[in-house]
């Protein structure tokens, strides 16, 4: 007995004593922002995704912020195009993305039930890669075509939070383009342009709102400000985004 309780004191001992590195990451960067020098090259695995059927481009710059290190700053003026990781991650061990962003205006004319009225100050994606058997062959036929139509971006499905001007926060609907991206409202309106704001959501949570079923695996997130339908102008700003446990 006095062994088996010295076995059991010594295996807790153990763990209270295991080095920091040997415990699981809580957090996954995919956005390291802050730490990328102002005026530099974007951090690892991002880049530019422009559209082709769009002659002029948003321009993304990474700039200090007082209370945020480097940011990128997206700058649009009747323009579109994105910054985009790839990626291919398990929400199954990382349910969770953290990010943040400051807007200094909104698109005054978007809507986001209308082609003509979808682009927004601020977006952030997160595209899905679903397995075979999750689309009809009709819908991967429909893939296909749209891929060899606009590019390999178009994603199998995707998750789309925006800044809108006038849909109330937590409107979920399909694209006006596309009903395999659903968009869901995560701000609205001026009431808070102007200032940083920090976004935690639940991405299971949010797909099977928005989708139904169990969240396929991650293939990229995106950020993205665009005014090419409107043709109007946007200026915002995008920290570091996260994955959470």
């Amino acid at each position: 007995m006095r062994a088996r309780r010295l076995a059991r004191a010594l295996a807790v001992l153990a763990v209270a004593c295991a080095p920091a590195h040997a415990q699981a990451p809580s957090v996954l960067v995919v956005g390291a922002f802050s730490g990328a020098t102002p005026g530099g090259t974007l951090p690892e695995g991002w880049s530019t995704l422009n559209f082709p059927s769009v002659a002029r481009h948003t321009r993304y710059t990474l700039v200090a912020e007082p209370s945020r290190g480097t940011t990128i700053e997206a700058v649009a003026q009747a323009s579109a195009s994105g910054l985009v990781r790839r990626i291919d991650i398990d929400p199954r061990t990382w349910p969770r993305i953290a990010w943040s962003w400051k807007a200094t205006g909104l698109i005054e004319r978007g809507d986001v039930t209308r082609k003509d009225g979808d682009d927004y100050a601020a977006r952030l994606y997160v595209t899905f890669r679903l397995p075979p058997g999750r689309m009809s062959p009709l819908e991967r036929a429909e893939l296909r075509m749209a891929r060899a139509l606009i590019g390999d971006h178009v994603p199998d499905a995707g998750l789309s939070y925006i800044w809108d001007a006038r849909a109330p926060v937590g409107t979920i609907v399909a694209n006006a383009y596309t009903d395999r991206v659903k968009m869901i409202v995560v701000e609205s309106g001026r009431e808070r342009l102007g200032r940083w704001i920090d976004y935690e959501r639940d991405l299971a949570a949010d797909w099977r709102a928005a989708f139904g079923g169990d969240v396929p695996p991650i293939s990229g997130i995106a950020i993205m400000t665009d005014a090419d339908n409107t043709r109007e102008s946007a200026r915002t700003f995008y920290g570091d985004i996260v994955l959470k446990r």
